[in-house]
């Protein structure tokens, strides 16, 4: 029998967590035991430091629910969100670089019309977004989804407002037969994310800037391509270049212009200045053989 000793112990636990009944399971849980105990040997882990660790993952915990995901929040922060979606979704080129998905989306948006205003009355600059989505080869998809969400003008989500029970800024729109779609909404702001939590007590023991750049969330399915989660960030927006869950790309930074009031993109007419941002979404392809979601 192997008793434990501190040259044995990693090898030890790597032998047992291998022996799980899924390969993959075993090599997440093999992998996952070297590197956190070469961590704990790296840095010298206190049993003081373990047991603040192991609060603030219970802290983490807690702080979760159906509205707000702290532990997705903490994977954005430390850069794992935009490294696993790096790493899963390698489109080729052209095809709209994918983005985190964030803590704040909301399943079962409502539906809205081409055109249609998501901000339904709440304060700011209207903004109109429009564009066509595409296949990798220039075609024209139509009946596509776009689901859009996205922050108020003082950047809070829907899912940050607890007295909020029913869909604020976000919903679903279709591509028209051309491919076009049009999105009404208001202009968005940089803003911090939440620091009231176990992430924001962490990030602020560092000179990291809690903010993100102004942007939009978009999540586009279509069958025979492959889903795109990813951001539009306006051009010359605080934060682009420290944006703190590392989702800006330079593929997504797209202009406001400014245009008069008058006839609007989506049809019906604008009764003030409004800013209008245009974008094509172009979607990759999925393989043949890859069944569908």
């Amino acid at each position: 029998m192997a008793f434990v000793t501190d040259d044995n112990l990693t090898d030890l636990a790597v032998k047992r967590w291998g022996t799980a009944h899924s390969p993959r399971l075993a090599e997440l849980m093999t992998a996952l035991v070297r590197h956190l105990h070469a961590y704990a040997r790296e840095v010298g882990l206190t049993e003081e430091e373990w047991a603040a660790a192991v609060e603030w993952l219970s802290a983490t915990g807690r702080i979760s629910d159906d509205k707000r995901q702290e532990f997705i929040l903490a994977s954005d922060v430390l850069g794992l969100s935009t490294l696993v979606v790096q790493l899963n979704h390698r489109f080729s080129a052209g095809a709209t670089p994918a983005t985190v998905l964030g803590p704040f989306h909301i399943d079962g948006s409502p539906t809205a019309a081409f055109g249609a205003d998501l901000s339904d009355g709440i304060a700011g600059t209207p903004l109109f977004v429009t564009g066509r989505v595409l296949g990798l080869d220039g075609t024209p998809l139509p009946d596509v989804v776009l689901d859009v969400w996205q922050a108020d003008a003082d950047g809070t989500y829907e899912a940050q407002l607890p007295e909020i029970d029913e869909a604020r800024l976000r919903a679903k729109y279709r591509t028209r037969a051309d491919g076009s779609y049009c999105v009404r909404t208001i202009a968005p702001r940089g803003y911090a994310i939440p620091m009231d939590g176990p992430v924001g007590d962490l990030v602020s023991g560092t000179d990291i800037s809690y903010f993100r750049p102004a942007h939009i969330h978009f999540l586009i399915e279509h069958p025979g391509y492959e889903k795109l989660i990813t951001h539009l960030f306006r051009q010359g927006s605080e934060f682009l270049d420290t944006d703190v869950v590392f989702g800006t790309k330079d593929e997504l930074i797209v202009r406001f212009t400014e245009e008069p009031a008058g006839a609007s993109p989506g049809g019906g007419t604008v009764d003030e200045p409004y800013l209008r941002a245009e974008f094509d979404f172009v979607l990759q392809p999925r393989p043949a053989d890859e069944p569908q979601p």
